[in-house]
C-alpha cells in the first residue's frame, strides 16, 4: 500500500464510492474532471485537493463549467487556486462540459448515454462459485 491510500480521504472514497454505479449527471462530471486530472498523478493527491475542485468547477455543473472563458482558465492556473494548475487539463475539463451539455441534449442525460453501454442499464454483478464461471470477454 502507498503512503497515500492511508489518507481518511481515499478510504472514505475507497469504502462508500469507488465501485458504486452512479446515475447523477453532476457526479459523473465530477468523476470526469478529477479523473483528468489525476493523470500522471496519483489519485490520494486528486482526492485531496476534491473540495477545491468543487469550488473551482462550480460544483461540477457542466452548464456553468461549459461557459469557462480563458479568463477563467487563468484564474485556475494561478497560484493558490488548489487545483493542478495544468493548463491542458483544464482545459479538457471545459471541453469536456460542454461535450456533456451536447450528450444531455443527444441522450436526455450524461448517465443516459454512459449506462447505455451496459445490458438492462444496470452494473453487472457476479456470484461465481469457480474462476471457469467467470466471463473472458
Amino acid at each position: 500500500m502507498y503512503r497515500g491510500a492511508a489518507s481518511a480521504e481515499y478510504t472514505r472514497y475507497h469504502d462508500e464510492e469507488w465501485g458504486r454505479p452512479l446515475h447523477d449527471d453532476h457526479k459523473l462530471f465530477e468523476l470526469l474532471v478529477l479523473e483528468g486530472a489525476q493523470a500522471g498523478l496519483s489519485w490520494a493527491t486528486i482526492l485531496a485537493k476534491r473540495k477545491a475542485y468543487q469550488d473551482a468547477f462550480a460544483g461540477f455543473d457542466p452548464a456553468k463549467v461549459a461557459a469557462f472563458d480563458e479568463a477563467a482558465v487563468e484564474a485556475l492556473l494561478a497560484e493558490g487556486s488548489g487545483v493542478v494548475r495544468h493548463r491542458g487539463k483544464l482545459a479538457s475539463a471545459v471541453k469536456n462540459a460542454q461535450v456533456v451539455l451536447e450528450l444531455q441534449r443527444e441522450h436526455g442525460s450524461l448517465a443516459s448515454f454512459v449506462w447505455g453501454f451496459v445490458p438492462n442499464c444496470q452494473p453487472m454483478v457476479g456470484s461465481w462459485s469457480s474462476m471457469d464461471q467467470v466471463p473472458t470477454t
